[in-house]
C-alpha cells in the first residue's frame, strides 16, 4: 500500500514544478461576445452515493439541489462534482478566489449498530475559501479550505488537481485529490474516549492528531445534450491515512477505502433579470 500511496501523490509533486503563469489558460474562458447583461441560471439535481459516515464500509445514498449563476455569452466554468458549492468574489481567466461551502453528514447508531456506546455525529456545515488556478488550458489547480459549524467544529482543507479534456458534446476530468484535518475534526470522527471504549466493549481508546486524513482521485464525464441540459457520472476513491486510517473505528468497523460515484443532471436558462 505503501507504492500506491506514492503513487497517488506524485501527479501533486508533478504539479508544484509545472505551474507558472500561462496565457493558454486564457483561451479557455476566452469570453463570448456579450449580447445581453441578464444572469444565465443553471439548476442541478444531484444524487450521491459514498460510506455512510466518514471510515464506513457500507454505503448511504442522498440527494440534493444545487444552483448557479452567471452572466449571459459568457462561458460555464468548469467544475469537477466533488467540488464545495462556490461564489467567486475574484475572477481573472486564469484565477477563481471566493467562498465556498460544503455538508459533511453525521454519524448514527442506526448507520451501524456496532457503533453502539460511540458519541452521535450531527450532520455539519462548513463555509470557507477556495482558490482555483489554471496553469494551461487543460489542468485545474484548487485548494479549499473550510470551519465546520453543528457536528465538528474543526478546520478541513481539500487540494486538487484535474486534467480537462473535451472530445465534442462530451467533457472528461481526472485527477487526484488530498484530504486534511485538525485535531478538532479528526477526534470527532476517528476518536475514541475512554468512556466510549468502555460502553462500546470493542474499541479500545484512542486520540488522534490532526494532519492528511485521505489521498485519491475522481474522474469525471459529463455530456451536453443540447445548451440547456447535462449530465455528469462520476467516481472518487479515497485512501484514508494518518491517525485517520489507525482509528480503532475504522479498523474494526470500517475500512480505511473510501468509494464514492454520483450523477448530475443540470439545466440552464436565462432568467432575464438584469440587476447588478
Amino acid at each position: 500500500m505503501r507504492i500506491a500511496r506514492s503513487l497517488v501523490l506524485v501527479p501533486f509533486l508533478a504539479l508544484g514544478s509545472a505551474l507558472a503563469p500561462a496565457q493558454a489558460a486564457d483561451l479557455l474562458f476566452q469570453q463570448a461576445p456579450v449580447t445581453s447583461a441578464s444572469w444565465i441560471a443553471t439548476i442541478k439535481g444531484n444524487l450521491r452515493a459514498g460510506p455512510s459516515y466518514p471510515g464506513a464500509d457500507d454505503f448511504g445514498v442522498y440527494g440534493f439541489p444545487s444552483v448557479s449563476f452567471r452572466r449571459a455569452g459568457t462561458p460555464e466554468r468548469f467544475s469537477a462534482p466533488d467540488d464545495g458549492l462556490s461564489f467567486s468574489f475574484l475572477e481573472q481567466s486564469a484565477l477563481r478566489i471566493g467562498f465556498v461551502g460544503r455538508f459533511q453528514g453525521g454519524r448514527y447508531y442506526k448507520d451501524d449498530r456496532r457503533l453502539f456506546g460511540l458519541d452521535k455525529i450531527d450532520w455539519a456545515v462548513e463555509p470557507g475559501v477556495f482558490v482555483e488556478y489554471w496553469p494551461v488550458e487543460f489542468l485545474r489547480a484548487r485548494a479549499e479550505i473550510r470551519r465546520g459549524f453543528g457536528g465538528h467544529e474543526g478546520f478541513v482543507a481539500d487540494l486538487g488537481v484535474d486534467l480537462v479534456q473535451r472530445f465534442g458534446a462530451f467533457t472528461f476530468s481526472a485527477g487526484p485529490r488530498l484530504a486534511l484535518g485538525d485535531s478538532e475534526f479528526t477526534r470527532t470522527y476517528f476518536g475514541v474516549t475512554p468512556f466510549e471504549a468502555a460502553v462500546n466493549g470493542q474499541v479500545t481508546p484512542y486520540r488522534p492528531s490532526g494532519g492528511l486524513t485521505s489521498v485519491g482521485v475522481t474522474t469525471a464525464m459529463t455530456y451536453e445534450w443540447s445548451p440547456q441540459w447535462s449530465t455528469t457520472a462520476f467516481v472518487s476513491y479515497k485512501r484514508l491515512v494518518g491517525d485517520a486510517a489507525d482509528s480503532p473505528i475504522v479498523k474494526r468497523f470500517g475500512s480505511e477505502n473510501q468509494f464514492g460515484l454520483g450523477l448530475t443532471v443540470s439545466y440552464s436558462f436565462d432568467t432575464g433579470f438584469t440587476g447588478f
